[in-house]
């Protein structure tokens, strides 16, 4: 049964469902953002402090001696940082936690005599040492960028709580201090300066604790960041891509998406026998696979395995974009997660497609018209490339991508022309122009991945913007024409997203369900492409294979999509450098680890 879906293993058994957040973890977590919440409210508002509710939150970690607003305000600011850490089994966030609770009960007792205030931090503190096997999840990637976010929210957080503490003692105010001058006054206060608005008695003192609080928090933590030990994404390392290409030749064919995962910003777990393995990337906390897994479908549950395991390890929600209806069977039975048609993918079989009949008319003149106008083609594999031509085919890919973002992950190699990918196909339009432009009479550029010996799968489109349109589909009909050259019978375009509900929604009789679920897709293709990419890609008649989701519970959907869109680079939450930054040399564009596009442009 090697072409079938493979047995249960007794193995992967354990693992159903996967790793669920356990129920103290969630309790904790939540319990150390209540009592944060009640910290920093006990901190800051002044009318709090003096309700009924101050005789409780007074005697919570934090809140205690002559410097009770800062010290509650620092308290609250550091509990609520830790419960997601805590939610999520961290046990860094666990070894904060078992610190910072002695620590407030300690203080309780010695500043304000508190017996009561000190067992609610021992409350706080026994489950988390009851349960310490709980909190074993590692760390997640991450790069000094952190840092940098940090200080940029902790910094506006800190600015707009500032702002609400030194307006909240309306009756202590001296004079009507300007929104420039509250401003102003917190600015100076995150520092440990006293600014320009002045209140009667001892208010000043506590504004001016608490602003220094925010600061100290926002500095420390930020220098934590910054020089904490890094844990980088992990890489795709030689050895792994030569595994993985071992298992390509021989199992290649299963998966048209097989070949992105050689995606060098990609990591790989391989099954303990080595014949099968699932690419992953880690994003936002998401560990996101795409595709069915490689090599021997029989091995695909030791794989899996290995993959919720590691996603166990760091308390990773386990993910998988575009698997094939047979990868999402093995998924879901060997691990109990769920599966949702996410949309279709558009294959085309080369011995079937024509451009004669009514249904191929307007490719077929809109192709004819660009011929007329001195276009030309040319469709080779990579190897057959001189340096020269490929160098300025990564030069002119990069340079047209439209966006300043790389986009693509699930259905991106991330790289074109490289020694290692001689089998990809490159399919080039050309013009002479009277005045050669950078790149020549380069027009545009099509790249195809190998999809086992006889199949190829569509990685990349771009072209010179002032090019006539239909560049496109002028180079798409030129590779399904060169493919039987090539021994390729079966080409994959691209993916559709709910391309389903989008070909229901608009047939008459359509349900007002449908009908409103279809128009929401086409309000949302304005950004996302959606409609527009499903229509492109029918104009060649393809049939179209099913792709799914496969995920934890439905809770998690909102973050594997938020996920997705970040590596496929929709949503960039990094700090752009400028491009004249980003350029680099030939021979690096030439073998760098970078993350690529699918750039797909509808005519």
């Amino acid at each position: 049964m090697s072409g079938g879906v493979p047995p249960r293993s007794s193995r992967v058994r354990r693992i159903v469902r996967g790793p669920r957040p356990e129920a103290v973890p969630s309790l904790v977590a939540r319990a150390c953002a209540l009592v944060g919440l009640l910290d920093v409210a006990g901190g800051v508002f002044p009318r709090f402090r003096h309700s009924r509710m101050h005789s409780f939150a007074e005697v919570l970690p934090g809140s205690f001696g002559p410097f009770a607003a800062a010290l509650s305000l620092s308290a609250g600011v550091l509990l609520l940082l830790l419960a997601h850490g805590l939610r999520r089994g961290k046990r860094r966030a666990w070894r904060a936690a078992v610190v910072l609770l002695p620590a407030g009960a300690i203080s309780q007792f010695m500043y304000r005599h508190s017996i009561v205030g000190a067992l609610i931090s021992i409350a706080l503190l026994v489950p988390l040492l009851v349960h310490r096997d709980q909190f074993k999840a590692l760390p997640d990637p991450r790069s000094r960028w952190r840092a940098l976010a940090n200080f940029v929210l902790m910094g506006a957080g800190s600015l707009g709580l500032g702002l609400v503490i030194v307006s909240v003692h309306p009756g202590r105010l001296i004079g009507d201090p300007s929104l420039a001058d509250r401003i102003t006054h917190v600015l100076y206060g995150l520092f440990g300066f006293e600014g320009p608005v002045d209140y009667q008695g001892n208010t000043s003192w506590t504004v001016a604790f608490s602003l220094g609080a925010l600061g100290w928090i926002t500095a420390v933590t930020t220098i934590y960041l910054a020089f904490r030990p890094e844990h980088p994404a992990a890489r795709l390392t030689e050895d792994d891509e030569s595994r993985l290409r071992a298992l390509l030749d021989k199992h290649g064919r299963r998966d048209s998406l097989g070949h992105f995962a050689l995606r060098r910003d990609k990591a790989v777990v391989f099954s303990p026998s080595g014949k099968a393995a699932v690419t992953y990337r880690v994003v936002s906390g998401v560990m996101l696979a795409s595709g069915d897994p490689i090599g021997d479908v029989e091995a695909w549950p030791g794989a899996i395995e290995r993959f919720m395991d590691e996603a166990k390890a760091h308390s990773w929600t386990p993910a998988v974009m575009g698997c094939s209806e047979t990868g999402g069977e093995v998924w879901t039975r060997e691990t109990g997660l769920d599966a949702l048609e996410l949309g279709d993918e558009a294959v085309v079989d080369v011995a079937d497609f024509s451009l004669a009949g009514r249904a191929m008319r307007n490719v077929r003149q809109m192709v004819k018209r660009i011929e007329r106008a001195g276009y030309e083609t040319r469709v080779r594999r990579v190897r057959d490339l001189g340096e020269a031509e490929l160098e300025r085919i990564r030069r002119a890919a990069e340079d047209w991508r439209g966006t300043d973002t790389e986009r693509g992950f699930s259905m991106a190699l991330g790289r074109v022309g490289d020694a290692s990918d001689g089998d990809c196909l490159i399919a080039t339009a050309h013009k002479a122009d009277e005045v050669p432009g950078e790149y020549g009479d380069l027009k545009a550029i099509l790249h195809f991945v190998p999809w086992g010996p006889d199949g190829a799968s569509l990685d990349l489109m771009r072209r010179d913007r002032s090019a006539d349109p239909g560049m496109n589909e002028l180079l798409i009909v030129a590779a399904l024409q060169a493919a039987p050259k090539f021994g390729i019978t079966r080409v994959s375009l691209n993916f559709a997203m709910f391309r389903s509900a989008l070909a229901r929604g608009e047939k008459i009789g359509a349900g007002p369900v449908l009908r409103a679920w279809r128009g929401l897709l086409v309000f949302l293709s304005r950004w996302f492409q959606i409609e527009s990419l499903y229509k492109f890609n029918a104009k060649f008649q393809p049939r179209w294979e099913p792709r799914f989701v496969v995920y934890r519970a439905s809770g998690d959907l909102p973050r594997i999509g938020f996920a997705a869109m970040q590596a496929e680079g929709f949503v960039n939450l990094a700090l752009p450098l400028p491009r004249f930054l980003r350029r680099r040399s030939s021979a690096a564009r030439a073998c760098a680890h970078t993350v690529a596009e699918r750039d797909v442009r509808a005519a």
